[in-house]
């Protein structure tokens, strides 16, 4: 059996709202078929019966994106009935993992043409209340918020394992002794280069505003942030000695992401030039208080599946779930050019809606390949409870 090339032909994505914020009002699974609706319009020459599956990332699916929103956007967007759609959750990164499982059902030529994407309203994630052990309890109950983070958490596991995500970031702080300066300045690079790639028109030909939404740009990108008005904020995990604060931490947001994913006789029906080719992925298990550098083997397990090294990445797409976890994973990749990281912002000045980043970042990274005429890219993400997981796209 031969294994197919697969490409990238186009991906979009809507403005990223903030919590609470312009995109509060949109159901997820409105979100979804948002950008299902947007990717296969800019495709008219495609017949919509041809996709032969949608693959979509979700973290949560605790609210109105469970029953499969992946197939609940298929229907919302007025797809033929007889596209299937499948979720999948591999937490943070769960919207990279659509794109990989979408790509290897084509390699392995189960598909031809699939969408890949991810969403995640982390505004309108339910509160869970678990049924009591006994009927009828005297007693009170306790709701679990759903919008992030460990809960409901098995007694079985070490409590070692089970800290706050933030207080992960404080270990992957300590053990690389990165100051609460260089998280802040990290920080404000990541504010600037997005306010400056949005001004300059970057990311004209990737999002697609929800329409009825006030909502043209990424939400919580600050262009006037400073060391300054920074340095003034409380740590947010530790209240001695702490670091990590909620200006140099992704914030919680909602949006979704969408890729369309073909193989060469699906890229003739586009009719379209792709924007890259996927190469090789990777996903590799790290101590889960380590879960910020989940990404250092996933990637260089990539890299060495692709035949590849730091030095010829052109562009490399880090999810920055926390300042301080990125500049750890930095830490560990000395061969790397920082300069080539992230250069149109990252998740903490755009955003982090923890199912759909992964294809976020796997969108950006195509589409800024497709902008250079040529080049190798990368996308990676860590993941809660100890994962990293990574994607080599070229051109």
């Amino acid at each position: 059996m031969s294994i197919r090339d697969v490409y990238i032909v186009d991906a979009v994505r809507t403005p990223i709202g903030k919590f609470g914020g312009a995109l509060a009002s949109v159901r997820p699974d409105d979100l979804a078929a948002h950008v299902v609706r947007a990717l296969v319009d800019r495709s008219p020459a495609l017949d919509p019966a041809r996709v032969d599956d949608v693959y979509f990332g979700d973290a949560n699916g605790a609210g109105e994106d469970n029953r499969d929103v992946a197939r609940m956007a298929v229907l919302l967007a007025g797809l033929p009935v007889t596209v299937p759609g499948v979720t999948v959750n591999r937490l943070c990164g769960s919207g990279l993992e659509a794109v990989i499982q979408a790509a290897r059902a084509i390699a392995l030529g189960d598909a031809s043409v699939a969408i890949a994407g991810g969403v995640e309203s982390m505004s309108r994630a339910p509160w869970v209340l678990q049924k009591p052990e006994r009927a009828f309890p005297a007693g009170h109950q306790q709701l679990h918020s759903t919008t992030l983070g460990w809960r409901m958490t098995n007694p079985r596991m070490p409590a070692e394992w089970t800290v706050a995500l933030g207080e992960g970031a404080e270990l992957v702080a300590d053990k690389h002794g990165i100051t609460r300066e260089q998280q802040d300045s990290f920080a404000l690079a990541s504010h600037r280069k997005a306010a400056e790639a949005w001004a300059k028109g970057l990311y004209d030909d990737e999002v697609v505003p929800y329409p009825g939404v006030e909502l043209t740009r990424d939400e919580c990108i600050r262009d006037n942030t400073s060391m300054e008005a920074l340095a003034k904020l409380k740590p947010a995990f530790r209240r001695e000695g702490g670091t990590v604060t909620p200006g140099n931490s992704s914030p919680l947001n909602d949006g979704a992401a969408a890729l369309l994913l073909v193989d060469e006789d699906g890229l003739r029906e586009t009719g379209r030039e792709p924007l890259a080719r996927i190469r090789t992925s990777a996903v590799t298990g790290i101590e889960p208080q380590l879960f910020g550098l989940g990404p250092v083997a996933a990637v260089r397990r990539a890299l060495e599946k692709a035949g590849r090294s730091f030095a010829d990445l052109t562009t490399f797409e880090l999810n920055e779930a926390f300042a301080a976890q990125s500049l750890g994973c930095l830490a560990e990749w000395p061969e790397l050019d920082p300069e080539i990281v992230n250069p149109r912002g990252g998740a903490v000045a755009i955003g982090h809606p923890l199912g759909a980043s992964g294809a976020r970042l796997a969108g950006s990274v195509a589409h800024q390949l497709a902008a250079a005429g040529s080049g190798t890219g990368l996308a990676a993400l860590c993941i809660g409870v100890g994962q990293g997981l990574a994607l080599v796209l070229e051109r």
